[in-house]
């Protein structure tokens, strides 16, 4: 028999050599444990690395075995003998994979930077808005000292400044307001007006007509009160250029003073400035030729009383393919428009006329009066014009109490409630017409039929 010390080191041995086989082929079991399956290993052998390495000599001494069917096979020659060299050494880190395409690495999650919520400051446009019956709004520049009033009812700007947007407070009458940054169209619709403006659902339809982008070049006649050269000022971006004609000085003033009223609360508002890019002219378009003689125009946007006059001027300059947008009030105005460029023999393309129509919507609880809704009322009718009637048959009469009933439980506190949806009295209809003019270039060949 061989020696006990040699038993145990050939059943180390063995047992590494199954290892190692393992590891050619696929991941080993024992890479999940560390160190632990070795140390169990050396502790069948009763003896550390150290008198494994005394007994080397004794097991060399004894005799080798033939190989047999259960002998574990022989080692590849790139590894090495675990019985010289004892266990290797397992690293740190996770163990590689033998097989398949490597996991992609777990990205570090990286949060999207939020929103920036900004408090009301000094010096910004506040838009207090109140509902009950009707909708009541004002904007009002926010101050350091004073009040904001609205109907005899008064809040101090001290309890404004600081708050977040979408705040509600209650007024001295103790009416409750929320106070809310105004957008762009708030703003067109309840800023200062020196004429009659464009309304912002106009607006919105010609930007559509004329296919803005950052970076065009954009002529407008007819400034009126700066409502249009806002939104034609944000389409085109920093780098864009807005030039706006007007013939009266008022109306001059006053856009400029809008514009820059709304640029001043945004830098505020928003920590960073509303692009400079409009030029407000006090000019009359049908003498303006030397101003804009050296200027390409993506498109032009008309808004005055003969846009004939001006399409006259702007046509030369107005790029191939670019859109000419005309507001018009009255369909006569668009019949007189169309007929002069036929007139003329200007290359325009009448692409659309069209009108925006608005329709607004109110859902509120239904009004109770005395205690009734308007659900128990009209179950209440119902029934006795069912009782009325001669030809309901007694099944008929049956159901319909039954009906009666169960309007008469759903009436109660705990049911669901009557709700009315009706149009809004305040409706926006008709404001304008908007005409889409597209600048196209005649074939050779067709030149002589211009209709």
């Amino acid at each position: 028999m061989l020696p006990a010390v040699c038993c145990r080191s050939l059943l180390l041995q063995r047992l590494l050599r199954l290892r190692s086989r393992l590891a050619v082929g696929i991941r080993s079991p024992l890479r999940d444990f560390g160190h632990e399956p070795f140390e169990g290993a050396q502790s069948l052998g009763g003896q550390s690395s150290a008198s494994r390495e005394a007994g080397e000599g004794t097991c060399e001494a004894a005799p080798s075995l033939p190989p047999g069917p259960e002998s574990p096979p022989s080692l590849p020659p790139h590894l090495p003998d675990p019985g010289v060299l004892g266990p290797p050494q397992l690293p740190d880190g996770p163990p590689p994979r033998e097989h398949g395409p490597s996991p992609p690495a777990l990205a570090q999650t990286q949060t999207r930077p939020t929103s920036t919520e900004v408090p009301f400051r000094v010096g910004e446009l506040v838009l207090a808005e109140t509902r009950k019956k009707n909708v009541e709004v004002k904007l009002f520049t926010l101050g350091s000292v004073g009040y904001f009033r609205k109907s005899r009812r008064s809040i101090p700007f001290s309890e404004i400044e600081g708050k977040l947007p979408g705040q509600l407070l209650r007024s001295s009458s103790g009416k409750q307001f929320m106070m809310k940054r105004p957008s762009l169209e708030d703003y067109v619709l309840l800023m200062k007006r020196a004429t009659a403006i464009a309304s912002p659902k106009d607006i919105n339809m010609i930007l559509l007509m004329m296919n803005i982008h950052p970076g065009d070049t954009v002529l407008e006649t007819g400034s009126g009160s700066g409502g249009m050269s806002l939104f034609l000022s944000k389409a085109v971006g920093p780098q864009g250029r807005v030039i706006s004609f007007d013939i009266r000085k008022e109306h001059h003033e006053q856009a400029k003073e809008n514009y820059k009223h709304w640029r001043d609360s945004w830098k505020i508002s928003h920590e960073e400035e509303w692009p400079d890019n409009v030029e407000f002219i006090h000019k009359d378009i049908s003498g303006a030729a030397e101003d804009i003689k050296s200027l390409t125009f993506d498109a032009v946007a008309l808004d005055m009383l003969n846009p004939l006059i001006a399409l006259l001027v702007v046509y030369p300059h107005l790029k191939q393919g670019g859109v000419c947008a005309v507001y018009l009030v009255s369909i006569t105005q668009v019949i007189q428009l169309v007929d002069g460029i036929r007139m003329y023999g200007l290359a325009l393309s009448c692409e659309k006329i069209s009108e925006v129509i608005v329709r607004d919507w109110v859902v509120c609880l239904a009004k109770q009066n005395s205690r009734i809704s308007a659900r128990e009322v009209e179950s209440k009718t119902n029934t006795e014009l069912q009782l009325s009637s001669e030809e309901n048959t007694a099944a008929e009469d049956e159901m319909s109490q039954e009906e009666s009933n169960e309007d008469s439980h759903s009436a109660l506190p705990d049911g669901p409630l009557p709700y009315v949806a009706k149009p809004s009295h305040k409706q926006k209809s008709h404001t304008a017409f908007l005409v889409k003019l597209r600048k196209f270039k005649f074939h050779p060949s067709i030149s002589g039929d211009r209709q």
